[in-house]
């Protein structure tokens, strides 16, 4: 790995802008053609450190936020898959992956660490020496196109374990986000243009896959599934529905799962023939987990959890966001839920999060 002889500089900079500064390679290599393009599956981070720090405090602190369990799923998934790469060891084709992260301490004296701090300058190491609250550097398209490289470093391990703990959320949102970006490009190359028109009867610009179809449209409701689900692949449906805002009351938690449970009531069925099999909350095991946010500068609440139908004949992982207009009066529910018995619904649930959060509240010139 070439060393980064402008480390100094960017350090600088961080020092004046802040943690969690985007710092993009200033070698003409890093936007040059001729490097391969980055390769990875969707939420796969290759994670470059000494194998003693792995099994010791800092590689702790380390699962507690990359390996954490995402919330709302009916079994244990981490939030990310990491694969744990010795610093030597880090070939050509490992150089290549989408999301590459080392690790180390500037007092550590090990050969696999010392292969990551031999790329900081002695400059750099100083500025970081003086200042511990610099822990992170991040490079784009180091070794490959498409690529984020993101080098945790601390003075020695306490800094260290203290930075990634302190950044916990910030660490997480950094790949969350970026494996959306990259989940977007894949789902919404071609869209749905039929659900785009429906959607708008609702007061909302929704964008799917082109492989999802109207399974139901009504008043102020729209159901959209993948057709032909099959046993290597999950059922995902996901709904819309518009109703009017009229109380600060409605968003609190037990009013948001009130109406997602009014509306599966009256339109979703486990088997259409039978109307007891609707879909109900799993209040238990998961319990619903909440968050609250803005999207497009909306005020909203995002809520995780099981589902099951009423008959229990089937169940599985949903998502869901409730989305406030305030201008307009109304509200509206959106909501992903999957069907994939004793598989993985991670990243069924990442494309629903990403597709439900490709839309938005339609403007009044695009109503009219």
């Amino acid at each position: 790995m070439k060393k980064i002889l402008n480390l100094t500089s960017v350090l600088c900079l961080l020092l004046l802008i802040g943690m969690f500064s985007a710092c993009d390679s200033n070698d003409e290599e890093g936007s040059s053609s001729t490097k391969p393009k980055a390769r990875g599956a969707i939420g796969e981070i290759i994670l470059a450190i000494d194998s003693a720090k792995w099994q010791g405090p800092v590689g702790q602190a380390l699962r507690e936020v990359f390996m954490e369990d995402q919330k709302g799923l009916i079994r244990d998934e981490y939030i990310f898959d990491i694969r744990k790469v010795d610093p030597r060891g880090m070939t050509r084709i490992l150089r290549m992956a989408t999301n590459i992260i080392y690790v180390t301490t500037f007092d550590d004296r090990s050969s696999a660490s010392q292969s990551i701090n031999a790329t900081f300058s002695k400059e750099a190491k100083e500025k970081a020496a003086a200042d511990p609250t610099l822990y992170m550097l991040r490079s784009k398209d180091e070794f490959a196109q498409g690529q984020e490289v993101v080098y945790l470093f601390g003075r020695d391990e306490e800094s260290l374990i203290k930075n990634i703990r302190e950044n916990k959320s910030r660490l997480q949102n950094l790949f969350q986000v970026r494996e959306r970006g990259r989940l977007e490009k894949l789902l919404l190359a071609r869209k749905n243009s039929a659900a785009k028109v429906a959607g708008r009867d609702l007061g909302l610009e929704v964008n799917v896959p082109a492989s999802y179809q109207i399974a139901k449209a009504e008043n102020n409701f729209l159901w959209l599934r993948q057709p032909t689900p099959r046993s290597d692949k999950p059922d995902i449906s996901m709904f819309f529905y518009s109703t009017d805002y009229t109380s600060e009351d409605q968003v609190f938690p037990e009013n948001v799962l009130a109406l997602r449970e009014s509306i599966t009531k009256q339109h979703i069925f486990g088997d259409p023939s039978n109307r007891n099999s609707y879909i109900v909350t799993e209040r238990v095991d998961p319990s619903p987990a909440f968050n609250n946010f803005k999207i497009n500068d909306n005020f909203a609440v995002e809520i995780r959890g099981g589902w099951k139908t009423n008959n229990l004949s089937m169940g599985g992982s949903f998502l869901g966001y409730l989305l406030v207009d305030n201008e307009k009066g109304k509200m509206y529910y959106m909501e992903g839920f999957v069907y994939y018995p004793n598989e993985a619904h991670r990243e069924a649930i990442r494309e629903i999060e990403t597709i439900l959060l490709a839309t938005e509240i339609t403007s009044q010139m695009n109503q009219e």
